[in-house]
């Protein structure tokens, strides 16, 4: 019911893309995703998209975002990231703890680690503020909420994960409300027709 109602929602490639996340297959796609999560860390996804992609042009053109993005910390991060990333990638493909070297990266935080690990392929969930606010309800972590959808699914967890961040997302489920209430109060229901 939940798939359908983000599918009719326009959003039916979430599970295919989810399916396939991959390891970075080089070091300046490794880089990218860096910077994509670092931009995305605190902002709605249609700010990020536009700052991501004005730092991939300042890259591509000067090597520094510098110029491009405001945030003088995240700038300095991605920049660092950027100079090392052939290192960086090739430190990360021999990390018996992918989560962990993530979570070790310049501006790369407790909950972003996630997200990076999963755009990397890595199957684990983002404890972001929607699904920690599922998990709370049912008593349970982002990581074991994920795991047992994924069992009863048939899904990655980092599928998974997705599906209920869209959701909460574009307000087909209420995080807010399913934390008081349970999965009644939280479900937006199509309008009869």
């Amino acid at each position: 019911m939940l798939e359908q109602a983000i599918h009719g929602a326009g959003y039916a490639d979430d599970s295919v893309w989810a399916e396939g996340l991959s390891p970075p297959i080089n070091a300046d796609e490794f880089a990218r995703s860096a910077t994509y999560v670092i931009v995305n860390s605190g902002m709605k996804y249609a700010v990020a998209r536009e700052i991501y992609n004005r730092c991939l042009e300042a890259l591509d053109r000067r090597g520094s975002v510098r110029r491009a993005f405001g945030h003088p910390g995240k700038a300095r991060a991605i920049d660092a990231i950027w100079k090392k990333r052939h290192q960086l990638f090739e430190d990360y493909l021999a990390a018996e703890d992918k989560l962990a070297f993530c979570g070790s990266l310049p501006w790369v935080g407790p909950v972003t680690q996630y997200h990076l690990a999963k755009d990397f392929g890595v199957d684990v969930a983002k404890p972001d503020v929607h699904l920690a606010r599922l998990a709370r309800h049912d008593r349970t972590t982002v990581q074991r909420m994920c795991a047992r959808l994924a069992r009863q699914s048939g899904y990655r967890v980092a599928t998974v994960d997705t599906l209920l961040w869209r959701a909460c997302a574009t307000g087909i489920l209420n995080s807010r409300r399913y934390e008081s209430s349970g999965w009644h109060a939280a479900f937006r229901r199509p309008a009869n027709k």
